[in-house]
């Protein structure tokens, strides 16, 4: 082939790739199976544990479960690793997942990733965390005198399920790793899933929920973000080329320092 005809229009190379094949637009149905059933099964167990809140079917694990892992006192969960799980679900946390990370993802042109990141926040914690906990109203654990437990040992609201700090796991587990680039999911997933193991023990371990309204929380916050990625996700591939630390240039895409403040 001459130089010619190689630079002319029309006529591919190997150094000028053609468009994307058609399938790669197409949304992962693995995400919305997934979603759908984790999702149904949280309900399920709403429904459940509606028809008989001081007695659900889990009652008797939850009961064994807290024997095993509960605290009696504050200073036993005032050390840095329960608290940080205190605090993920908190107003720090909040400052964190509802502001900083939208806002940082605005900053580095990633706007689709950005939209999808609040979505999720919005629907996990008002609709399956709040919502549900209004419809299901079951009572928190209470003073157990013989195996020296009491209530929750930090303030909470009403409501015992869900879990609204692991809702927010949940929902934080599945968006963060919607954000990455698929090749550097790996790392996350581990870090994910101490995340949602280590919220379902802190919570437990101050008497805030039971152990079934911890794990269902997990699920049901990681559930609904896996529908909306899924709803998201030709969006969210056209923003996995810019990088998340450095502002992509307007003109050319390509990673831009940001200035020093």
């Amino acid at each position: 082939m001459t130089d010619a005809a190689a630079g002319a229009p029309g006529v591919a190379t190997s150094a000028q790739p053609g468009p994307a094949p058609q399938a790669a637009s197409k949304r992962p149905r693995a995400l919305l199976v997934i979603g759908l059933i984790g999702l149904a099964l949280f309900v399920l167990f709403g429904v459940a544990v509606f028809q008989n809140v001081d007695a659900p079917l889990t009652q008797p694990l939850d009961d064994a479960w807290r024997r095993l892992v509960g605290a009696s006192a504050v200073e036993n969960v005032s050390w840095v690793v329960p608290m940080f799980f205190q605090y993920l679900g908190e107003l720090p946390g909040f400052a964190l997942t509802i502001l900083l990370i939208p806002i940082w993802l605005f900053v580095i042109r990633r706007w689709r990733s950005a939209l999808f990141w609040i979505t999720a926040e919005l629907v996990g914690n008002m609709v399956v965390s709040q919502v549900t906990k209004n419809l299901v109203d079951r009572p928190r654990p209470a003073e157990d005198l013989v195996n020296a437990l009491f209530g929750p040992l930090f303030r909470v609201d009403h409501g015992s399920f869900p879990s609204g700090h692991a809702v927010s796991a949940g929902i934080l587990i599945i968006a963060v790793a919607a954000v990455l680039p698929p090749a550097k999911r790996r790392v996350w997933w581990f870090i994910g899933a101490l995340i949602g193991l280590g919220m379902i023990w802190q919570r437990t371990l101050i008497n805030a929920h039971w152990f079934s309204d911890a794990v269902f929380g997990v699920l049901g916050g990681a559930s609904a973000t896996l529908i909306i990625w899924w709803a998201f996700s030709t969006l969210l591939a056209k923003d996995y080329g810019k990088p998340l630390f450095r502002r992509a240039d307007p003109t050319t895409g390509a990673p831009q320092a940001l200035p020093a403040s």
